[in-house]
């Protein structure tokens, strides 16, 4: 029976052969904004005859559209890109209302989704293979790139706009169809992707959108239709994605968690130096991957780095990320809050120095929590080992690069890492010997161009070929060696 509040909310499905299923399921859950606490819409989660209706859906296209030309699928790719640049408000309105990341984050996240798009749209050069002529007498040989099938795409809720396109633009224009599978917390950026697939001209079944949580989710992998899995998450539930699904013989991809280190070296620039961490460290609440959530200092610069850190956390502001002005929002759910206000208590009771509290002066409507900064901290403590994923950045001091990076190289995480020098035989030294895939010379936040891998080393990912780039075409398809002779 409705309520008063959820009869004023839209209800948002599935979409299934091109079209939304209208689906009275037994799960219903209420979306909440995260900034004021109130409800926005209605997530009716997909059944598991549902689930297998999406894949059944994908599997009957996958004929006609892996032999649709690749310069057409191209086109339609390109004119997806035009369809979504057309809706970039409407978009960055919608990426703050699900995740509260203010609008210039929203903004930044949408440019960088829109660049997978651009990269998809090069198909037609990325699935070229490689020949040599007269191999043999009279034999020549030559490479072939396939779609593999069915392909299926689990993201996460910290950026429900770009995620989701690190997959599906670049599986569809390779030749594959595709089930995606969003955050049952913020599935509507993704919803309303497909149904500008749709529009771009799209042919039904090439993309479904089912909703849900681990039940939806195991089907998905143990789908005996589904060839291969994408996931973006937590590196727990990313082990649990890859040890699953290849356990069903699907090829798997599966992006983890972090806990992402930058070093500061004593000659380096101090103002650009600290701009540079604040944003990497309390962008997006802290709420993604390639945040530096730890800061290791060498030498003398410690005490004036913490200080400067302090007087540039003071001066965010902490609000609905709509609103104008505000340079943090806040963070997915309650219970996530409730989680990073955990850690920041372990930190206290392991004897780390709490240099700004964060849970003073925060709004008290939503979930909010404003920038936590602790100093002094040992490699060992809790606060330095685990993933926060919230606006809790760390301390640790080092007396020289070598002791900095042997902390760095002892965490579980290999995703990114940072240096801050002015010394180009440090910033070398860093890149041979730092163990993680992406790497920033004086740059807080390493993430990769479309055109790169997001390529994140040991515990921060499962798979052998990452998202993005020239790895994600390969991961999409499969490789024929053909060799001739003619007599």
């Amino acid at each position: 029976m409705a309520t008063a509040v959820s009869a004023d909310l839209k209800t948002y499905t599935a979409i299934i052969d091109g079209k939304p299923t209208g689906s009275a399921a037994a799960h219903v859950e209420t979306q909440i904004n995260p900034a004021t606490g109130e409800p926005s819409a209605l997530i009716a989660y997909s059944t598991v005859a549902e689930v297998d209706a999406a894949v059944a859906s994908a599997a009957r296209a996958f004929p006609g559209w892996s032999k649709t030309p690749v310069l057409q699928r191209s086109r339609i790719m390109f004119k997806f890109r035009e369809l979504v640049e057309k809706h970039t408000d409407e978009f960055v309105a919608l990426i703050t209302e699900e995740h509260g990341k203010t609008l210039d984050e929203a903004k930044a996240s949408f440019q960088r989704g829109l660049e997978a798009i651009e990269f998809a749209c090069g198909a037609p050069s990325l699935m070229m293979g490689e020949g040599v002529e007269s191999v043999g007498t009279n034999a020549d040989s030559w490479t072939i790139r396939k779609p593999i099938g069915v392909c299926v795409g689990i993201t996460p809720f910290n950026f429900p706009f770009m995620v989701p396109l690190w997959m599906f633009p670049i599986a569809i224009a390779c030749g594959n169809t595709f089930v995606l599978k969003p955050s049952e917390k913020v599935p509507r950026c993704s919803l309303k992707l497909a149904a500008l697939m749709t529009e771009a001209g799209l042919p039904n079944g090439v993309l479904n959108v089912v909703i849900g949580a681990k039940e939806v989710v195991d089907r998905l992998l143990s789908h005996p239709t589904v060839v291969a899995a994408s996931f973006v998450g937590s590196s727990a539930v990313a082990k649990y994605i890859y040890t699953t699904a290849a356990a069903h013989g699907k090829r798997v991809q599966a992006l983890g968690g972090a806990k992402n280190h930058s070093i500061i070296m004593p000659d380096a620039e101090m103002k650009s130096s600290v701009e540079s961490v604040i944003a990497s460290s309390y962008g997006c609440a802290g709420e993604r991957c390639v945040a530096t959530s730890m800061v290791v200092t060498v030498g003398e610069i410690g005490d004036p780095f913490v200080g400067e850190l302090k007087k540039a956390a003071d001066a965010l502001n902490v609000g609905d990320g709509k609103e104008k002005g505000v340079t943090m929002g806040p963070l997915i759910t309650g219970e996530h809050r409730k989680k990073v206000l955990s850690y920041i208590e372990a930190g206290e009771k392991e004897g780390a120095v709490l240099v700004r509290d964060g849970r003073k002066g925060a709004p008290e409507n939503g979930n909010f929590i404003g920038p936590t900064l602790f100093d002094k901290v040992k490699p060992e403590m809790k606060i330095a080992r685990e993933e926060i994923f919230g606006p809790v950045l760390s301390v640790v001091r080092a007396n020289s690069l070598s002791e900095a990076l042997d902390i760095v190289n002892k965490s579980e995480y290999g995703n990114a890492a940072s240096i801050y020098t002015r010394s180009g035989q440090a910033a070398r030294e860093f890149t041979e010997n730092v163990q993680a895939g992406m790497l920033g010379i004086n740059i807080g936040v390493p993430a990769p161009v479309a055109i790169f891998p997001f390529a994140g080393w040991k515990g921060s990912f499962y798979g052998d070929l990452h998202a993005l780039g020239k790895d994600a075409v390969r991961f999409y398809t499969e490789t024929k060696v053909v060799t001739q002779r003619w007599s």
